[in-house]
């Protein structure tokens, strides 16, 4: 008969969520990501995507443990101060508009691949949900950001100029995933926008379209701005080209606008349609009202996500690599931490084209 060691079995501990989040929450107070006060439960909340019981119950657990203290109508005040983290530090602080599940899916696929390109360089990264700092205005909403949260570099993702103009004012390191405005000199990695808008106008013009609507939001961002340059220098060679502009600020107004046009004597014959999510809207809303594509009107989305695959008729798009831009990103972030300093140049990506059946 085997004999088996004398061991006892242990069940395994079962961690609750209000525990992950204070361990998480005491490791960053430990790492001094914070200074004076915490931040916003709001705030805290989309960071740490966790429900606000949870959090409470885990800043609870804190203050128990001495280390927050509770002022009444102010943030929690940190009472055990940690050593600030060096500027040196290799911690990369990400700027969003809106948390992860909101995003774009390519965005959200390029920011896991960062995350895994950072964390086998020795690297981590930290999402900070601020809808202020994307603001006609975000100066107080940034400044208050940046002095809570030190980091290494800040990453701005579909960041609008004024944001653009107050990182370069400060001198504060930081890197644009995305289309810098017009006379902003910050590094950037992107899609090559203004090559893509050229190639969708050319490829219209040649299949015979003559009047044209590019549907575009109203955010008025670099990348929209530059598709929108190169579409219009490919059609200027056909002066007869009538080229309409569609800035929407919804989906709802989107489809308003759409029903104007199509009420028009001489409705328009192709779309080039900028973010993937408004080409659904789009197309489906001609279908509804009996456009057929591309017989009656022919569409083209600018970027490329993944569920346009699952899209009958297979739509006509451009599609970037999001581990390569991830891998650009990562290497100009460690290019800083080894120099210093970032050059202040754009690296754009040729994404590839899809020929589709919309077009």
């Amino acid at each position: 008969m085997k004999n088996y060691p004398a061991v006892a079995l242990t069940p395994p501990k079962r961690v609750s969520l209000v525990a992950q989040t204070v361990h998480s929450l005491r490791a960053a107070l430990a790492a001094g990501y914070w200074r004076e006060t915490m931040p916003g439960e709001r705030e805290l909340c989309q960071t740490l995507e966790v429900s606000r019981p949870t959090l409470r119950a885990a800043l609870a657990e804190l203050e128990r443990e001495g280390g927050l203290k509770s002022v009444a109508r102010t943030r929690r005040r940190i009472v055990a101060k940690a050593t600030p983290l060096h500027p040196a530090s290799r911690m990369v602080a990400v700027i969003s508009p809106a948390p992860l599940r909101r995003l774009a899916p390519n965005m959200v696929l390029m920011i896991d691949a960062l995350r895994d390109h950072l964390g086998r360089s020795g690297w981590t990264m930290q999402m900070h949900v601020s809808r202020s700092c994307f603001t006609r205005h975000p100066d107080r909403a940034l400044q208050e950001l940046t002095a809570r949260a030190p980091a290494a570099i800040w990453l701005l993702i579909t960041s609008v100029q004024p944001m653009q103009e107050w990182f370069l004012r400060h001198s504060l390191r930081c890197l644009v995933a995305g289309t810098c405005s017009e006379g902003i000199g910050l590094p950037s990695v992107d899609a090559a926008h203004h090559a893509t808008g050229r190639h969708a106008g050319a490829l219209l013009l040649r299949k015979g379209h003559r009047r044209i609507t590019l549907v575009r939001s109203d955010e008025n961002t670099g990348g929209d701005n530059e598709s929108v340059r190169g579409f219009r220098e490919a059609i200027a060679s056909a002066p007869t080209t009538t080229l309409e502009i569609m800035s929407y600020r919804s989906r709802d107004h989107l489809i308003r606008l759409l029903d104007l046009a199509l009420r028009s004597n001489a409705p328009c014959t192709a779309y080039f349609v900028l973010r993937s999510v408004d080409v659904l809207t789009v197309i489906t809303h001609l279908l509804r009202r009996n456009r057929r594509i591309p017989q009656d009107a022919a569409v083209i989305s600018r970027d490329g996500d993944e569920f346009l695959d699952h899209v009958s008729p297979l739509v006509t798009r451009y599609v970037t690599d999001t581990d390569r831009f991830a891998q650009q990103i990562s290497r100009l972030v460690r290019t800083a931490a080894e120099t210093g300093t970032l050059n202040p140049r754009a690296i754009r990506l040729m994404p590839k084209f899809i020929a589709g059946e919309t077009a």
